[in-house]
């Protein structure tokens, strides 16, 4: 059966998958004061990057209409997939859920399964590469349904800031109690419940923090044997190859993919952020 996965421009490809027809990247808008882009392939993440540095206030971001989502459906493929963004961080979840309705509407009858990652950027990833090796294993549409909703669920987030403002002025730290001041140089862990943001643990500086994030990662993860291990970052390509070494050095991985942000998750990870799925 031929199939399809749709994507927001949360979700990291990796490089041969990113021209591959059986993808679509559906582009989240970015707006840093006069500026607006669209988080597609002309995303520049320096100038980008660049642009928030000099604004004083906070970037925002807007998420795909329904009727783009819709027309992302209309394609000759007997099986759709949408994998979103949190719904607890935007608005595209209920945008693909939409789309599905008016084409339903529109066009009739089609098997489309819209699916919240409860996540962003590499756990994204982990849903879209988990979709095509279901497929490609041959699965009914029913069967894979049900298998993606409880991978979804098993998927473990983790992720290090240098920076938190984004998060915090956007209102996306409410499952966090508090936070201390960034002038004492104490890093908070994060990570995702049920996809809300919670505080995992804290430490003094960036090294020590990455450190305590392959910690629990490598800890925290079951059958790792079976199991891709994700890091995004955004501008900081040495964390991410620290943090690999420190996680494979306790726990092995079929497979380990390092990408830089895009837009969105560079909007919110900023300049320095790293980020890890397992």
């Amino acid at each position: 059966m031929s199939y399809k996965i749709v994507v927001d421009s949360c979700c990291e490809l990796p490089e041969n998958l990113r021209q591959d027809r059986r993808f679509e990247r559906v582009p989240l808008g970015l707006e840093v004061g006069e500026y607006c882009r669209m988080d597609d392939e002309t995303f520049n993440q320096a100038e980008f990057l660049r642009k928030v540095a000099e604004y004083p206030k906070c970037p925002k971001s807007s998420c795909p209409s329904p009727e783009r989502f819709m027309e992302s459906y209309d394609d000759s493929a007997e099986h759709i997939y949408a994998v979103t963004l949190s719904s607890h961080l935007s608005g595209s979840y209920n945008s693909a859920e939409l789309g599905k309705k008016l084409y339903h509407e529109k066009h009739g009858e089609k098997q489309i399964h819209v699916i919240d990652s409860e996540s962003a950027s590499g756990g994204e990833t982990q849903i879209a590469l988990k979709l095509m090796e279901l497929e490609e294993a041959g699965f009914s549409f029913e069967k894979i349904v049900e298998k993606i909703e409880a991978f979804r669920d098993s998927i473990q987030t983790y992720f290090v800031l240098d920076n938190l403002e984004t998060l915090r002025k956007n209102g996306r730290l409410s499952g966090v109690k508090a936070l201390v001041a960034s002038t004492l140089n104490i890093k908070p862990v994060m990570g995702a419940d049920k996809g809300e943001i919670i505080q995992r643990s804290q430490t003094i500086g960036i090294k020590k923090a990455l450190g305590k994030l392959a910690e629990l990662a490598a800890a925290e993860v079951k059958n790792p044997g079976e199991r891709r291990l994700i890091i995004t970052h955004c501008n900081a390509l040495a964390r991410a190859q620290q943090v690999k070494e420190q996680i494979l050095a306790k726990a092995g991985f079929k497979e380990c993919i390092i990408m830089d942000t895009r837009g969105i998750s560079s909007m919110y990870a900023n300049d320095g952020g790293v980020i890890v799925t397992t």
